[in-house]
């Protein structure tokens, strides 16, 4: 072949070459001899590197948005030209092959230095975070304990706030006394029941006309309530004392004469002045609460629950930032008057929600009410959380809540606790799920509590049996420890407790189960008592503590409505007015306003006449005597007034004096026949 063919093969390899094609193998076998026998040898490996830079760097001069990847990145990623490579040095001979291979040897080994490299750095940056955790840690346990005190002493000297060792008893009743949130709300216990899809499908919001409310934790604001201002309610912090923060209400002076005017619609004994006070105070509290009775009353239950959440709503929009529904460690005082509400509003919320057939919420809120104030109880929920937890089925609960305040407050010496507690062991020891040995352990304790019980209460025992419709064994009725005698000689305070828990908790002792337990405990005390077991007479002893029951327990009575304890109140608490606002206020009230006071006229010796014309005009005096609150130009009017009255009555009397009433003529024969009118 010719040196002008040569150079015509060597330029279009150059051409390739410059297009990075020089890896492409010619069409003819011959040619390929040619080219070997003649064209001068490959070039070194130096060589190839410095064209393959050439070729890198005239591809990155012709793609510029290259340049904008990482070094990293462009190390490890291969470009198309190289991929589009490969195929075509599969069908080329060895000498393509070992060619891409000494290209893609330099370029595994700069994947391998980067991915070592990355995890190198991956690695260093945690033994860096858990170097810091470490000296984090170090740096706390080094710390003396005695300087967190200092601290904290300090801080509990500035903010006025301490907190509370784990030694005292506040810290118990703590955990007794601890809300959740999510069991505020009666939604939750719902669907445990019926479903989310059951419950979200009432709750679907109306685009129009939706109102938008604060979002509460207590009730859900509903877009057919008025809308929500500020009634003139407020809460203020009073104190804070070993981690118990000391809240109280106060009415502002506009809500001062709204409260004036509602205390006359309630003596005017006219709920429909109290509905017309509502429709221009929609969030009063007190009429909130006197309304609802009136329509419980009218079994318009539905609206009594909705005026009852609506005072709900209107206090929560004014609590305190400070105020903690679920720690257990804000208190509100009973005995102050603006508190009240709150206290009535929450039972009247829990009755409600008991009613409704959500235990669980309503055991939720009696601990928020105990939780207000548990030393004094102003509503005695003690002797409601034992039912509450008996119907949400909370058996650990009032097991832990008897062992906390047992020393503090004497619970077994309650009738309700005494025979809720063994009803909880015995529901303990039915469980399957339990061992057989706790089990056998949870029953034993439950016929000993329920033995004692009985023991200490035996007046429970009959009334209890007829309300269940159980009639009682002859050898049980006639017996004297559990016959008529026991009932009578109760003293008055434990009758009314009594007569209270077999009222309210009789449902609970109709299970079969129940009642042959209780039939074998009642068997037992029997035996006891013919051996002269000396707990009974210790129990008799103790009998004779329960003189004269508290204030707080009449009020509980007057608000559970139930009949049997209703009947045992004593005379000095049915014989005065019972308000459904205020009912058996303390008589060592806190009071911040007073009402002004009302002049009422004293009985006189007016003729009917004058309390007519009274009764059409209020400043008409007969005697002539003024007023203190009439002005002088009032009380001339009014004497010009009594003048012309006086006369216009002596004209009336000289009226009334010349009548003259005519004789109906006589007839000359009064013995006529009556045949002649025929």
């Amino acid at each position: 072949m010719s040196s002008r063919a040569l150079r015509r093969l060597k330029g279009k390899q150059r051409g390739q070459e410059a297009l990075d094609l020089g890896d492409l193998t010619l069409g003819d076998s011959s040619e390929e001899q040619l080219d070997s026998a003649n064209v001068s040898p490959p070039p070194d490996g130096k060589d190839r590197g410095r064209k393959a830079k050439k070729n890198k760097a005239q591809k990155n001069f012709s793609n510029i948005y290259e340049l904008i990847g990482d070094v990293d990145n462009e190390a490890e990623k291969i470009s198309p030209d190289e991929d589009a490579e490969k195929p075509a040095g599969n069908e080329t001979n060895g000498t393509g092959k070992n060619n891409n291979s000494e290209t893609e040897e330099p370029t595994k080994n700069k994947e391998e230095i980067s991915t070592k490299s990355l995890s190198g750095d991956r690695v260093k940056k945690k033994k860096k975070r858990k170097k810091t955790k470490l000296t984090s840690e170090d740096a706390q346990e080094a710390v003396p304990e005695d300087n967190i005190d200092l601290l904290l002493q300090n801080l509990e000297q500035s903010n006025g706030l301490s907190l509370q060792n784990e030694d005292c008893s506040v810290s118990e009743r703590r955990t007794v006394l601890h809300v959740e949130h999510r069991n505020l709300n009666p939604d939750t216990e719902l669907k445990r029941y019926f479903g989310a899809r059951a419950i979200q499908g009432e709750q679907r919001p109306r685009q129009r006309n939706r109102q938008f409310h604060r979002s509460t934790w207590m009730t859900i604001p509903k877009d057919s309530w008025p809308r929500f201002s500020r009634p003139g309610i407020s809460m203020t912090l009073l104190q804070s004392k070993e981690g118990t923060q000391y809240f109280t209400f106060e009415h502002g002076r506009q809500y001062q004469q709204v409260q004036f005017k509602f205390l006359d619609a309630v003596e005017s004994m006219d709920p429909n002045n109290i509905v017309a006070l509502l429709q221009l105070n929609p969030y009063h509290i007190d009429s909130l609460l006197q309304l609802s009775d009136v329509c419980r009353i009218q079994e318009d239950q539905e609206m009594a629950r909705d005026l009852i959440e609506r005072a709900m709503y209107s206090f929560e929009c004014a609590f305190h930032p400070l105020f903690s529904l679920t720690s257990g460690t804000s208190r509100l005082d009973y005995l102050r008057t603006e508190n009240r509400a709150f206290y009535l509003a929450l039972y009247k919320h829990m009755m409600f929600l008991e009613k409704r057939g959500c235990p669980r919420t309503a055991l939720e809120y009696c601990k928020l009410i105990l939780s207000l104030d548990p030393d004094a109880d102003p509503l005695c929920m003690l002797l409601l959380i034992d039912f509450l937890t008996l119907r949400s089925r909370e058996y650990q609960y009032l097991l832990q809540l008897h062992q906390d305040l047992e020393v503090h407050r004497n619970l077994g010496l309650l009738p309700n606790f005494a025979f809720s507690t063994a009803l909880c062991h015995f529901h303990l020891s039915q469980q399957d799920d339990a061992d057989p040995e706790e089990r056998e352990k949870e029953r034993e304790t439950a016929d000993q509590m329920l033995q004692t019980a009985l023991i200490m209460f035996p007046g429970v025992l009959i009334p209890l049996l007829d309300l269940c419709t159980v009639q009682p064994d002859a050898t049980v009725s006639s017996h004297a420890f559990f016959g008529p005698k026991s009932r009578i000689g109760q003293p008055p305070a434990l009758a009314e407790l009594t007569a209270l828990y077999v009222g309210r908790t009789h449902s609970m002792w109709r299970e079969a189960a129940v009642m042959l337990w209780l039939e074998q405990s009642v068997k037992e005390v029997l035996r006891r008592v013919d051996a002269k077991d000396p707990l009974v007479d210790d129990c008799q002893n103790k009998q004779q503590r329960y003189k004269c029951a508290p204030r707080n327990i009449h009020r509980h009575v007057l608000l559970s409505e139930i009949k049997e304890a209703t009947s045992s109140l004593p005379l000095e608490v049915t014989s005065q007015p019972v308000m459904g606002f205020d009912p058996l206020p303390p008589l060592d009230s806190v009071t911040s306003y007073t009402r002004p006071e009302r002049q009422h006229v004293g009985a006189t010796n007016e003729s009917t006449l004058s309390l007519f014309f009274r009764s059409l005009l209020p400043n008409f005096n007969l005697q002539g005597g003024l007023r203190q609150e009439d002005d002088m130009e009032v009380a001339r009017a009014g004497q010009e007034l009594n003048q012309e009255v006086n006369r216009l009555m002596v004209a009336m009397r000289d009226m009334l004096a010349n009548i003259r009433f005519q004789e109906p003529p006589r007839e000359d024969n009064p013995y006529r026949d009556e045949d002649e009118w025929d």
